[in-house]
């Protein structure tokens, strides 16, 4: 048996992935999108290698891996009815962690977010028609709080439906929470609500730089934007796929729904841009808040042009209301369970700031070793 785990290639499904494997020792059914076999186990070495050497991954895969083809999106991820029939029967638990976040389009959001969620959650019903679900986890976002202003936000008070939301990212995520509860039952459920994930508290290398990006270009202005005693809830990606992997294996947490987020611990501007200050060396930014509007302003118009100005505003204008709502989401929850809380940004801000810049927002991919089988052939 094994857990079922989606978006094992994107940045949070990754680092839960490598987690049960190393941590737990987990047997895990993958959905991976790929032309064929040898893509799949391209795009998954593309998304472990950051966690792991080539010689693990490949022991993995062939011990502790199934990678099953298909697509979120399509009836029964468009496999084959034997082979669903196996990953019905193999499936002991379900990680749901794929999601789309182009906040931009309500068609991706709607495809994915919605449409996969309801794949994945026949895949729960049926499995625990025909053995038992241990358990569902859902992995969310603090986004279903909607639009807020200068608040601490607990799990129980995060969705109200009357309350306008930023995107449809977060408004389908909102109704994916809604759908999983009513659908779901009789399976054990639990559901995570990360914040801003960025960045590695262990190590500078990321494969995620939509957000960093952004990071980037405001840790070089020298005036910005913000109040800066207006705090920031950004959380470190080890913490969040700990706490999903830990509270998944638990056999009852205490809780159904956890805020993967820095909580009160959230550091203001002021505090992350001292850090970035001293550690090279240079002048902290001035605050003028009333620059806000105007700001805003400059990126909805530069969001419109083409090319990599126009991309990089297009990310602050998604980011941009994430950054101004001086709200943080209580993390006691989680902190309590799991005994220990994230590690503050300031402490890893400058490793992942200098990475990215040095290797130019990617990452350095390794191919797959000539000689090692599976895709190489």
């Amino acid at each position: 048996m094994a857990i079922f785990l989606t978006g094992s290639t994107g940045y949070i499904g990754a680092h839960v992935a490598a987690n049960l494997l190393q941590q737990h020792e987990s047997t895990l059914n993958l959905l991976v999108r790929g032309r064929d076999r040898r893509d799949a186990e391209m795009r998954l070495w593309n998304a472990l290698q950051l966690h792991m050497p080539f010689k693990t991954f490949h022991e993995y895969l062939q011990a502790k891996i199934r990678i099953f083809l298909g697509d979120l999106t399509d009836p029964r991820f468009g496999l084959e009815q034997d082979t669903y029939d196996r990953l019905v029967h193999t499936t002991d638990s379900i990680i749901h962690c794929a999601a789309s976040l182009n906040r931009k389009s309500e068609k991706s959001c709607l495809n994915v977010n919605l449409r996969g969620t309801l794949e994945v959650v026949q895949l729960a019903r049926y499995s625990h028609h025909y053995h038992g679900l241990q358990r569902f986890s859902n992995v969310s976002t603090v986004a279903v709080a909607g639009k807020r202003n200068h608040e601490v936000v607990t799990e129980d008070r995060s969705i109200e439906w009357e309350r306008s939301d930023y995107d449809p990212y977060a408004r389908t995520k909102k109704f994916c929470e809604h759908m999983v509860r009513e659908l779901l039952p009789d399976i054990p459920l639990t559901i995570f609500r990360p914040s801003i994930v960025l960045g590695d508290s262990r190590y500078p290398e990321t494969t995620q730089f939509d957000m960093v990006r952004s990071f980037v270009f405001l840790a070089g202005l020298p005036v910005l934007p913000f109040r800066p005693d207006d705090k920031i809830d950004i959380v470190n990606v080890d913490f969040v796929a700990d706490a999903i992997s830990t509270l998944h294996m638990k056999a009852a947490p205490l809780y159904d729904t956890y805020h993967l987020s820095s909580g009160n611990g959230s550091q203001s501007f002021r505090e992350v841009t001292e850090a970035l200050a001293a550690a090279q060396s240079k002048r902290t930014p001035m605050f003028v808040p009333i620059l806000e509007g105007p700001f805003r302003s400059v990126v909805n118009i530069l969001a419109n042009r083409k090319g990599v100005v126009g991309h990089g505003a297009a990310l602050m204008k998604v980011f941009l209301p994430y950054l101004t709502w001086n709200t943080v989401f209580d993390n006691t929850r989680v902190t309590t369970e799991l005994g220990r809380k994230p590690a503050p940004f300031s402490q890893y801000s400058f490793p992942l700031l200098t990475f990215s810049r040095d290797h130019d927002f990617s990452y350095p991919y390794q191919p797959w070793p000539a000689g090692a089988g599976g895709a190489a052939a």
